[in-house]
């Protein structure tokens, strides 16, 4: 029976010559992955279903970054009883304030995941790691806590869209308006429990930052999981990062997909989410007059060295509109560092911006960058739901990073062409 990417990812992990989409299977995981917010639950059921120890110490990893550095007395509990369980555990890959980063840029950084493997995390947006030809998805802390006492989790084996790229990006079109010209194309759901599988010539033109980022995001399609195929990019990006050895799995050339898409990517233009849906999408062009309060770049999905950078060439010798707080947020401590001794920092205050140390902070509305009543915020996070940063009628406009440094300067949504 012919199989996709996917599908050769998890029957290869469950033993099985094959497996069809709606099939259940138990699969063996190579990573298991929670964060200050969902790890405390999880170690609560690791600790109720009697287990002594982690199936491995080297294969579970956890991350202080939503509420990290603290922002209150619950946000140190939480992180402590995970810096608890991981000393106590023995955990190799526990990451603390001054070795942290966000999660879905630290992992990839630190070589934790390759090609062909299964990570689950208990974070909607491990579907990150399909850019590098992994099976990543999301799961509970109940999973992530049985995870992390057997190796082993459940899945129903998702059908899969497959998506042909060709062509390539103009300029300051990215890996965000590709992602948020797709789910404004199916909708939130419209890729519901399916792997969104990428394809053809166009995808050796996107760098394996745009690939992350549309991965990122390929929840937000409602997706299991979102996976590239491996091309050199991907073995370049893996052998510069990890010791491991990719495994590299190819959709069968007769493989079964729900629909096939094809996107022109030279095609697409620089697109904004409007709130409070995603798939609410708009050209730049069709945006028309909003003015803006606030602007954030970093994130999971955008705070990649290749973002900041992005970011900071157009800001340079310019300032940040009167009325706008932006706020610049790198992804890990290596891209701060790097960000630093490349002078990027210098070109964002100058021009009137803070920059932070790595967190989530803003994304979920923790800290860092919270919306009032009314206001309007360009980010280059994932979500835009009501009351995502803030006030329940604040409103937050999803864009890239070049699309949301042009703003930061004019004030309301613009085209970085234009600026």
């Amino acid at each position: 029976m012919s199989m996709t990417m996917t599908q050769k990812i998890l029957a290869s992990h469950a033993g099985l010559d094959k497996v069809e989409a709606g099939q259940l299977i138990l699969v063996d995981i190579d990573r298991v992955l929670g964060n200050d917010i969902t790890s405390p639950v999880a170690i609560r059921e690791f600790d109720r279903i009697g287990a002594k120890n982690v199936f491995d110490k080297d294969k579970v990893t956890m991350v202080m970054d939503h509420f990290a550095p603290n922002k209150d007395i619950k946000a140190a509990v939480q992180c402590k009883m995970c810096r608890d369980f991981c000393n106590e555990k023995e955990v190799t890959h526990f990451y603390d304030v001054g070795r942290m980063g966000i999660e879905h840029a630290l992992l990839p950084e630190k070589g934790l995941v390759v090609a062909g493997d299964v990570v689950i995390g208990a974070d909607s947006h491990t579907c990150t790691y399909g850019a590098l030809g992994a099976f990543s998805t999301g799961v509970g802390s109940t999973d992530m806590a049985c995870g992390m006492a057997t190796g082993k989790a459940w899945f129903k084996v998702p059908s899969a869209i497959k998506f042909v790229l060709s062509g390539k990006l103009n300029k300051y079109v990215s890996g965000k308006d590709v992602i948020l010209h797709i789910i404004g194309k199916i909708g939130v759901d419209g890729a519901l429990y399916k792997s969104m599988e990428f394809t053809g010539e166009g995808v050796k033109s996107l760098s394996i930052y745009d690939r992350l980022t549309i991965c990122n995001m390929a929840i937000e399609a409602g997706a299991k999981n979102g996976i590239f195929e491996v091309d050199e990019e991907t073995l370049t990006y893996i052998a510069e990062h990890s010791q491991k050895k990719p495994v590299i799995y190819s959709a069968d050339p007769d493989a079964e997909y729900d629909e096939v898409i094809e996107i022109d990517l030279s095609q697409i233009k620089s697109t904004v989410a409007f709130p409070h849906l995603p798939e609410n999408t708009r050209t730049i062009d069709e945006v028309g007059e909003v003015v803006i309060d606030q602007v954030v770049i970093g994130s999971c999905t955008n705070g990649h060295y290749k973002d900041i950078e992005e970011a900071a060439m157009i800001l340079k010798g310019k300032k940040v509109a009167k009325n706008v707080r932006a706020i610049i947020i790198p992804a890990t401590q290596d891209i701060y560092l790097k960000a630093m001794e490349n002078g990027l920092l210098k070109i964002f205050i100058e021009a009137g911006c803070v920059v932070s140390t790595p967190t989530c902070g803003p994304c979920l509305g923790g800290y860092m960058g919270i919306l009032a009543a009314g206001e309007r915020a360009v980010a280059t996070t994932n979500r835009n739901f009501v009351g995502r940063m803030g006030d329940v009628t604040s409103e937050v406009y999803l864009a890239s990073p070049a699309v949301a440094a042009a703003s930061a300067i004019a004030g309301k949504i613009a085209d970085p062409a234009k600026i």
